[in-house]
C-alpha cells in the first residue's frame, strides 16, 4: 500500500502515560508497525541537557521515522508521539518558545487520529523523565492545542487493559 494511503494514528501525552507501550500493543492488534519515540532514542545518547538545536534534531528525526516506517505499515501507523509534543517539550525547556521552523512542520503534517493519554496512571521513573509535577499541565495544555486546531481526537483513560481496549476501538472506528 502507498504510504499516502496509510491512516496515522498519533499517540500523545504527558510522560510517564504509557505512549510506547499503547503504540506497540495496537501495532501488535492491528499487524502492522509503529515508530518509536525519537527524542527518547535522542536522550538516552545525547542526555538531558537539551538545546534549541536539539530539538531541531529530534523533530527532523521524528518526522524521517515516520515517513520510513509508513512504507513498511499495514493500513495504519502508530506514532509514539508527534511534533506538537515536541513543540510543548520545547515551551517547557524555553519558557514558552519553541522554534518556527518546528510550528509550522507540526501544522503541516496530517494525522487521522490523535489518542491523547491521560496522566491518570503511577508515574515511572525511568532515567529520563523528570517532569511528574508538569503530567496534569502538559495533558491539557496538548487538549488545548488539539482542539484549538480542530484536529480528531480521542481521549484515552483508565489503567493498561482499558486504556488498550479503548484505543483499539477508536483506532477501529478509523479503519471502518
Amino acid at each position: 500500500m502507498q504510504p499516502c494511503y496509510i491512516k496515522r494514528v498519533a499517540l500523545v501525552g504527558p510522560e510517564s502515560c504509557g505512549k510506547s507501550y499503547l503504540a506497540e500493543k495496537l501495532a501488535a492488534h492491528f499487524k502492522t508497525v509503529f515508530v518509536e519515540e525519537y527524542g527518547r532514542t535522542y536522550c538516552e545518547k545525547f542526555g538531558m541537557q537539551l538545546k534549541d538545536l536539539d530539538f531541531a534534531h529530534i523533530a527532523g528525526g521524528q518526522l524521517y521515522r515516520e515517513d520510513e516506517m509508513a512504507q513498511q505499515a499495514n493500513r495504519i501507523l502508530f506514532c509514539d508521539t508527534d511534533l506538537i509534543v515536541t513543540q510543548i517539550w520545547s515551551e517547557i525547556y524555553f519558557r514558552g518558545s519553541c522554534q518556527p521552523w518546528i510550528m509550522w512542520a507540526d501544522h503541516m503534517r496530517r494525522y487521522d487520529l490523535y489518542l491523547l493519554l491521560a496522566p491518570d496512571i503511577p508515574w515511572k521513573n525511568d532515567g529520563l523523565r523528570e517532569y511528574k509535577h508538569r503530567r496534569e499541565w502538559m495533558f491539557e495544555r496538548l487538549r488545548q492545542e488539539l482542539e484549538s486546531r480542530g484536529l480528531r481526537h480521542v481521549i484515552i483513560r483508565g489503567g493498561f487493559e482499558e486504556r488498550t481496549q479503548g484505543a483499539i476501538e477508536a483506532a477501529g472506528q478509523l479503519l471502518k
